[in-house]
């Protein structure tokens, strides 16, 4: 026998392990909304007729997140979208043309960049060079530091009051462990729903906090979202994350629910705490102005480090 929505009569179309919650279409559309609006209520993600700029890859995470943003916000937020390209040929290029056509659908303004325009080599460059230095140094290493580099440089040109990504339970359970694995408890502490304080830097948000992965995926398939997801970044394979998301993967299968607890556990232990995320230590690079820990931030040297690599 077919088991039912448990809020309605309906036939039951996803089930949720953690809960047990079963839905159908429209319930757990709702559901999932519903919790996305809870993240952003508790934890003040954004603030009246602010401007919000959405990191849009045009992949399923950050389209969901533009997509309810606009949905929740868009009647009294101005709301953009920030597209970067890495220039990763077959790749980036193909899962932008998706973000501009979804932007356009949405009516939402956007505007798009690229690593070459900014720092004078593609993504597909770095790798190359990178490979050929002391180490293998990984290409994934390079990318987030000059995407996120790009991120703050142009939401401020932009006048963003917050600037959204897409990141997701998933993603926040795996940096988690990463950094207690790493004895990283400064960069642990800087984990969360929202970033600021950092001179110079615009506050970041993440409205899919307590969102996992598979959910993201149900919901933009029952609300009929477009999303790019013919292919996976081809330096995908040397990010050293991978082993720890298989790991969360088989954990949670075993064990559900154990995502939630884990950044759970996070927020207790930044709430019992008395030592500092480590913001009041960011500073301003000399180079190129944008927030850094040190005289010179890790972006400018990525790229002087490429552009003498031979």
């Amino acid at each position: 026998m077919a088991k039912k929505c448990v809020e309605c009569e309906k036939k039951a179309i996803i089930s949720l392990a953690y809960g047990p919650h079963r839905f159908c279409n429209e319930h757990f559309l709702h559901f999932f909304e519903k919790r996305v609006r809870k993240t952003i209520r508790e934890n003040r993600l954004v603030e009246e007729r602010e401007k919000i700029v959405v990191a849009y890859s045009g992949g399923k995470d950050s389209a969901v997140t533009l997509f309810l943003l606009n949905k929740i916000f868009g009647k009294s937020n101005p709301i953009e979208a920030l597209l970067i390209d890495e220039g990763i040929p077959k790749y980036r290029d193909k899962a932008l043309a998706v973000a501009e056509k979804n932007c356009k659908k949405w009516k939402i303004p956007f505007k798009r960049f690229s690593f070459e325009n900014e720092f004078g080599l593609t993504m597909d460059d770095a790798a190359k060079k990178a490979g050929k230095k002391k180490g293998k140094e990984s290409a994934c290493a390079y990318c987030g530091v000059l995407r996120r580099q790009i991120m703050n440089k142009h939401a401020k040109e932009m006048k963003a009051g917050k600037l959204a990504t897409g990141h997701n339970l998933d993603d926040e359970t795996q940096s988690v462990l990463m950094n207690v694995m790493d004895a990283d408890f400064e960069r642990l502490l800087r984990i969360g729903p929202k970033s600021e304080g950092a001179k110079n830097m615009v506050p970041r948000i993440k409205p899919l906090y307590h969102c996992p992965e598979k959910e993201i995926i149900a919901f933009a398939k029952m609300a009929g979202i477009k999303y790019f997801e013919k292919g996976a970044c081809p330096f995908k394979w040397q990010a050293k994350r991978n082993d720890f998301r298989q790991m969360v993967e088989d954990f949670e299968a075993k064990y559900p629910g154990m995502m939630f607890s884990t950044v759970k556990f996070l927020k207790e232990v930044k709430e019992n705490t008395k030592k500092q995320t480590g913001n009041s230590k960011i500073g301003i690079c000399n180079k190129c102005g944008e927030p850094s820990s040190g005289k010179v931030c890790k972006a400018c040297k990525m790229v002087e480090r490429l552009t003498q690599a031979k």
